[in-house]
């Protein structure tokens, strides 16, 4: 650890308020929550809101530890690049410091994807870094059989783990790759080369910052000159003397959002032994190169070797929602501190007074709360679902994915443009976010290439159910009730799959590509549609899930906000399938308008709901109310 890095780890300590104590407390464990005798006290509506935010009963366990440790680390905008990245390694080890087990938190889907969650507002690095170490690194290794592996150099962290599959010249089509892994019947190892310039691996952080480390590096295996298909490899890249024989990294010009050691990574004929091969039932090699599998094909083998992208991409949602909400936080309490003049002379007022301001906030907020529920309902999915599902929850999980993080885009931009100027100010801790966010769009497949290849799959094979028995023609039905608007998504769920099926229908034949350009339009339309439809659905779950009355009712105007709005761009289609009339499309405006009036008074609350830390509050000046004496 560099003198600098010691430095702001030191601070880091110290700001935890338990120095050496608080480095061992359990994840899942506060300071002085163990043997509380006292009588809680009822919950307030940001408390409740809070509890179905956050995992309910699994609030602690998952997240509660996560945000007390994170909460004191510092934002520092003024340290280089190179100092931030360096930074971010220390806290990564500060962080493996305090779990008890780094072999169950990679196993810990919950628990993995709520570091994230907290992480990724705080320091995107460190969000970016825990992701690789933890799920795609140390996952991988758990997922193969591992012969006895000593794991205890990446579980201590004197070796950092990182990932290698991504090529130069492939990257969504990375089941094309071209690096090599020869088998060498000699010594029964392997020969890792990178054959040309394309095939060199692209944007792993590799650099000698942060220390050793080792890499799970993607390559075919060759046996005999034979193609057997898309591997793991096991391969140290790096000693405290640097970079070791046969590998070379040349790091990556600096990118947007939080700096990463990103770098290119070539190997010139570097021999592995036997044991470097990840191997599990979808391959397993011979001592004499003959290779068995219970999958039929190479591409098949290869998806299961990289499953660990599928969690990747719970990761990814969870890092951009909390970076969503952190957001919204400072915007929604600058807000109220921010005054602007009244309607009479001399009179002051916060610009949260202005439904032009305050209803983009909400309309984010509403989207913020889906984006959360819906997570959770996708984790829960992934957590109990059985080997013959995972297809279909592989999918869940990318089109999750993709509309969590693209939503989160948007939140994060709308969220700064609505602090002015202020917002461009690293020190008020939200300029940052909307590139950082990026970064998660396009990690663990790009949001559009991964929708591309569900909406493929959905077209003939899914199938959307209403959610209400109610047979009603339209003009007996309100723009009040949730049930009828999320039936309603669900029919232009139907209306795009179907124009999806009949124009790849009367695609031109023998042209596929040209047969699914006239499809793909229409069917990503239906995963959008889709996408709004699972969010609606956990939304109306977690608000029915409400048991005080009042927190009942906003949870339900925040969730008929979010209908509204999803429906908003579809009601042509909607009113020329008599599915809404005039009057319904005509007084759409003005019902939104009135449920926008409804919440304005309770947007604090739903913020405080998101329980950002006092710590990290304090720490941004328009998030308070004296935030004119960071001036003076």
């Amino acid at each position: 650890m560099s003198a600098l890095t010691h430095e702001y780890a030191e601070t880091h300590r110290r700001s935890w308020g338990g120095g050496a104590d608080r480095r061992t407390t359990q994840i899942g464990v506060l300071p002085g929550q163990r043997g509380s005798l006292k009588k809680p006290r009822p919950r307030s509506a940001a408390q409740q809101l809070t509890h179905l935010l956050f995992d309910r009963d699994d609030r602690e366990r998952v997240h509660g530890g996560w945000r007390g440790l994170l909460a004191g680390f510092s934002y520092l905008p003024d340290l280089t690049p190179g100092e931030r990245t360096a930074v971010s390694y220390d806290r990564l080890r500060l962080v493996n410091s305090t779990v008890d087990d780094p072999v169950a938190l990679a196993h810990d889907a919950r628990l993995l994807a709520g570091l994230h969650e907290w992480a990724g507002f705080v320091d995107g690095g460190l969000c970016t870094l825990a992701s690789i170490h933890y799920n795609l690194f140390m996952g991988s290794l758990l997922d193969h059989e591992v012969y006895g592996r000593d794991l205890s150099a990446f579980t201590s962290m004197q070796r950092i783990g990182t990932f290698l599959c991504t090529e130069l010249a492939h990257g969504n089509d990375v089941a094309a790759l071209q690096t090599v892994a020869v088998f060498d019947p000699a010594t029964g190892g392997f020969i890792l080369n990178t054959p040309n310039p394309g095939a060199r691996k692209f944007m792993p952080n590799t650099s000698l910052i942060g220390g050793p480390k080792s890499a799970v590096v993607a390559a075919r295996l060759l046996v005999d000159g034979e193609d057997q298909g898309i591997f793991l490899f096991l391969t140290p890249l790096s000693d405290h003397d640097g970079h070791l024989p046969g590998v070379t990294v040349r790091q990556l010009p600096q990118r947007t959002g939080t700096p990463v050691d990103h770098c290119l990574t070539s190997f010139d004929h570097v021999w592995l032994p036997r044991e470097a091969m990840l191997e599990a039932d979808h391959g397993r090699l011979d001592e004499d190169g003959t290779l068995t599998s219970v999958l039929g094909n190479r591409r098949k083998r290869f998806l299961r070797s990289v499953n660990r992208v599928t969690m990747g991409k719970l990761c990814m949602s969870a890092g951009t929602l909390g970076m969503a909400r952190a957001a919204l936080t400072i915007a929604v309490r600058y807000a109220h501190h921010r005054h602007v003049g009244g309607p009479k002379s001399g009179q002051r007022i916060p610009v949260v007074r202005h439904r032009s301001h305050h209803g983009r906030l909400l309309h984010s907020l509403a989207n913020a709360y889906a984006m959360t529920f819906l997570h959770r309902t996708v984790m829960d999915r992934f957590v109990a679902h059985e080997e013959a599902e995972r297809e279909e929850v592989e999918r869940l999980v990318a089109v999750a994915k993709g509309w969590i993080t693209w939503q989160a885009r948007e939140i994060t931009t709308e969220s700064r443009e609505r602090c002015g100027a202020q917002g461009l100010f690293p020190a008020n801790r939200i300029s940052d976010l909307p590139g950082n966010v990026e970064g998660g769009i396009t990690a663990e497949g790009d949001n559009l290439v991964i929708w591309v290849k569900a909406a493929a799959e959905m077209v003939f094979g899914h199938q959307v159910d209403p959610i209400s028995s109610d047979s009603r023609p339209a003009a007996e039905r309100d723009l009040s009730d949730l049930r009828f608007l999320r039936d309603l998504l669900a029919s232009v769920e139907r209306t795009w799959q179907a124009r999806a099926r009949t124009a790849l229908r009367q695609g031109p034949s023998g042209d596929p590509v040209g047969r699914w350009n006239e499809s793909s339009g229409a069917a990503l339309e239906m995963v959008s549609a889709h996408a709004g439809r699972l969010a609606a659905d956990a939304f109306l779950e977690a608000a029915g899930q409400a048991t005080d009355p009042a927190t009942r009712k906003l949870l339900t105007n925040l969730c008929w906000l979010f209908l509204l709005q999803q429906l908003r761009q579809h009601t042509g289609d909607l009113l020329a399938e008599e599915r809404l009339t005039v009057e319904h499309v005509l007084g759409l405006h003005q019902t939104i308008d009135t449920v926008l009036a409804e919440l304005a008074p309770h947007m604090m609350t739903l913020v405080d709901a998101f329980d950002l830390p006092d710590e990290f509050l304090a720490e941004v000046p328009i998030a308070n109310v004296d935030y004119l004496d960071h001036y003076r």
